[in-house]
């Protein structure tokens, strides 16, 4: 039909698909754009799962992912691929989400070809290049090349103007990730069979207090992830606590926590879930810890503390709301703050109530609403 945009949506990660899969949903449902979606699968299997459940057939895959590959060979895959993708789709908007080496290297090509980019979820930043590592220089790039920027909230949108970003480009829309919580937190009410492969785990630690765990930031690797399992080692020693962990797939990840962890009784070493079984994680958890972004969204919008396992955060709004306190990868810290949540009622409670500043669930209606002005 003509007069339709043409929008193509590029992520190639689970946390990208998750934030965009509901604007890839309302930009499907909307007469005025033809939505086309091209996947770098940068992480395979983990991104096949979001996909499945989302209902979304790529019309793109560039199926980009190696084992122990360098950024380098990364970034050159993508520009080349991508580049293509575009030449082909000649689209009318680029859409790309966060601060992936798949969004950077999108906006980049699409800048090539002077066509507009989109971000979804801009102005995230921790002020330091190097935490996280690469993700902080990936949003400043993408953030000079974009022509909109949908950020999640009103610190977000500051952030770019004292970037001198200008304001007629920036608005506040709230984060997709919110939007695809309640999304499949309402399809796993209707459908629970679809996060059942927690209940065994369920059953063997009924009566504990379930500590949700997930690392795998760049800048961890090493002594950082070391120390994290340490802090693990130290707390499953608790009998009134159990902890279950979804290992990266990485090997600087899983060969670490195999080697401290593997074997305790109370710790739940187990594959990386599909998104309705960490949905559900977050449901059953007392409270998180992770070195994450998305988490530290997604758990207070379920009243769930955050931990954050680093030293810098691009998500501040957490911390400044009291859903996030950041604890950095020191093993005594980590303890320390995970104890005094599991044992003082009042620390616990005012994380838990404290109101999540990322969103209603609306974002991306918003987005479209934008695209198509």
């Amino acid at each position: 039909m003509s007069g339709r945009k043409r929008i193509l949506t590029v992520f190639g990660t689970r946390p990208e698909a998750i934030k965009l899969f509901p604007l890839v949903h309302a930009l499907e449902a909307d007469e005025r754009f033809d939505s086309r979606v091209c996947v770098s699968a940068q992480h395979r299997a983990m991104l096949d799962q979001v996909l499945a459940i989302a209902g979304i057939t790529p019309d793109h895959d560039l199926d980009l992912m190696q084992p122990d590959q360098t950024l380098d060979a990364l970034t050159a895959g993508l520009l080349t691929g991508l580049g293509q993708v575009m030449d082909e789709e000649k689209p009318d908007w680029v859409v790309v989400q966060g601060d992936t080496a798949t969004a950077m290297t999108a906006a980049i090509a699409a800048y090539y070809r002077k066509i507009p980019v989109a971000h979804v979820e801009a102005g995230l930043r921790s002020g330091n290049i190097h935490h996280p590592w690469p993700e902080e220089v990936n949003r400043k790039v993408i953030g000079t090349i974009a022509r909109l920027h949908c950020a999640p909230t009103e610190t977000a949108a500051e952030a770019l103007r004292r970037e001198n970003v200008a304001p007629g480009t920036i608005h506040v829309t709230g984060n997709t990730v919110i939007d695809a919580l309640h999304w499949i937190t309402a399809r796993i009410a209707e459908r629970p069979e679809l996060a059942a492969g927690l209940a065994e785990l369920e059953g063997r630690f009924a009566g504990k207090r379930i500590v949700g765990i997930t690392s795998h930031r760049r800048e961890n690797f090493g002594p950082g992830m070391e120390a994290i399992a340490e802090a693990i080692r130290r707390l499953a020693t608790r009998g009134d606590v159990a902890m279950i962990f979804p290992v990266h797939l990485n090997p600087n990840v899983r060969s670490v926590m195999t080697e401290r962890l593997g074997g305790l009784d109370n710790v739940a070493l187990i594959e990386p879930l599909d998104y309705p079984h960490f949905a559900r994680l977050l449901g059953i958890c007392a409270l998180m810890l992770t070195d994450s972004g998305g988490v530290q969204e997604e758990a207070p919008a379920l009243g769930k503390p955050v931990l954050v396992m680093r030293e810098a955060t691009e998500r501040p709004e957490g911390v400044a709301a009291g859903t996030a306190k950041l604890v950095g990868t020191d093993a005594d810290l980590i303890v320390a703050e995970t104890e005094r949540l599991l044992d003082d009622e009042a620390a616990y409670a005012a994380m838990a109530r404290a109101h999540n500043p990322f969103g209603d669930g609306r974002s991306a209606g918003r987005i479209a609403e934008l695209l198509g002005q």
